[in-house]
């Protein structure tokens, strides 16, 4: 004999929350909702996932803290769970990749202030280290870019040959190396300097020469090629 099943019960809050949500959801225009709404819209309804998004918000300082530290930087949110806290690393990454996109097609980098430019907005504000390769073609244009490392507050740790593999990869003529120093201070450390040099002999061997070593920090920049650190692989 079948019995009625009973009807599932809803909470009070659940109704309208779906409700709200679909009205965001509707809006023409997204620019008009603040940061929490657009992460709740991101990560659906869910009582939990709300509050979590104002934990978040909250901890890191708004979208500016959130996208500094990262997704490592919020996991303790189990509220927002793993997934939650990928589908909002992924929508940064999102919006870093759109910004570069609507810059000129491989764009050329002739200068350290060049360089500066191209990686200031992904690596300046972060708060923990990465380095990058910039792969150039023959009219010091850029053919590829890799990160081969990610770090602490106080560096990353990387091969010569990891370097080498990112620059070959990329069928690179020459390359640049860039790396960000949370500090603020963008002058190049005795750990800098010395990895630089190994890099530098390791890539004049297999004849795909490291052309400058850019550290940005906040807005400023150093160069070793112009600090006299690099020889210019041109003379």
């Amino acid at each position: 004999m079948s019995h009625p099943v009973p009807p599932r019960p809803r909470g009070r809050a659940s109704a309208p929350e779906g409700a709200a949500l679909r009205e965001l959801a509707a809006l023409p225009d997204l620019a008009t909702l603040a940061d929490a709404e657009l992460l709740t819209l991101l990560l659906g309804p869910g009582g939990r996932r709300a509050v979590a998004v104002g934990e978040v918000l909250a901890q890191t300082g708004g979208l500016v803290g959130l996208a500094r530290t990262g997704a490592g930087g919020w996991t303790g949110s189990a509220r927002l769970g793993a997934v939650g806290v990928r589908r909002v690393a992924a929508a940064i990454e999102l919006g870093r990749r759109a910004h570069q996109a609507t810059r000129a097609p491989r764009p050329g980098l002739a200068c350290a202030a060049d360089i500066a430019a191209h990686v200031g907005p992904r690596l300046g504000g972060l708060a923990h280290e990465e380095m990058w390769v910039l792969s150039l073609d023959g009219r010091n244009r850029l053919r590829g870019e890799r990160r081969v490392a990610q770090g602490g507050l106080h560096g990353c740790a990387v091969a010569a040959r990891d370097i080498l593999r990112a620059a070959l990869t990329d069928a690179a003529s020459a390359f640049v190396l860039v790396h960000n120093h949370p500090s603020g201070d963008p002058r190049p450390s005795p750990e800098d300097v010395a990895m630089t040099a190994a890099v530098a002999r390791a890539a004049t061997v297999v004849g795909v020469p490291l052309v400058d070593h850019v550290v940005v920090s906040d807005g400023r920049h150093a160069s070793m090629l112009e600090l006299g650190v690099l020889e210019d692989p041109s003379r």
